[in-house]
């Protein structure tokens, strides 16, 4: 079997105390002055003995300049906590207010469409009367404004198919004049080409 976990307690022997003091103490300052040479760490240990008594180890810097890092360091961080703090609670606020906002446009949207009115007063049911009156007269000018701006535009597409159409008619009629004319010269051409005593007899049937 295994050996079991042994329960840390304070040692009543005086004597006893002492003595694993000394051995615990030793050790603990070997093991500081190895972790500082083999990871080339900054290290500063202060140990209080049971009477009061001072032992201490440093690295190759000082103490005191080990002990003004760690002032710093910690001054450092206070402030970015502080800092931090204030922002979450200038955010906590602005959320707080949103969320008040949000309630209200919710609430303002149901009354709009006729919900939750029952704990309303006659002031507040007068005032969203109101809102919606004008906010009725705004849609229908602008429904005036698009129904205007459509029938504009339906018009100027008719003046475009107008346009469109006469100038088809126009080609089509000039199309028939050609046709017309090209249909007399040929044939003036073809009573050009034939014999005169056959042009002579068609004559005389024509007047006949």
């Amino acid at each position: 079997m295994g050996r079991g976990r042994v329960q840390l307690k304070r040692i009543e022997n005086k004597i006893s105390r002492q003595v694993t003091f000394s051995k615990r103490r030793t050790g603990l300052l070997k093991k500081a002055h190895e972790i500082s040479v083999l990871c080339d760490a900054d290290l500063a240990l202060i140990v209080f003995s049971p009477r009061g008594k001072l032992f201490e180890f440093s690295t190759h810097s000082s103490m005191e300049a080990i002990l003004e890092r760690y002032e710093r360091y910690s001054y450092e961080e206070r402030q970015l906590t502080e800092s931090e703090l204030e922002t979450q609670g200038r955010w906590n606020l602005e959320s707080s207010k949103l969320r008040a906002k949000i309630e209200v446009l919710e609430k303002n949207i149901r009354n709009y469409v006729g919900e939750d009115l029952e704990p309303l007063n006659l002031r507040e049911l007068q005032s969203i009367e109101q809102q919606l009156e004008t906010a009725l007269k705004r849609v229908r000018t602008r429904k005036n404004q698009a129904m205007h701006e459509s029938i504009s535009e339906l018009h100027k597409k008719e003046r475009a198919l107008q346009e469109q159409n006469s100038a088809l008619s126009k080609k089509l009629k000039e199309n028939e004049m050609n046709e017309e004319q090209q249909n007399t010269q040929d044939h003036t051409i073809s009573k050009a080409m034939l014999p005169p005593w056959l042009l002579r007899h068609m004559n005389e049937q024509y007047e006949i």
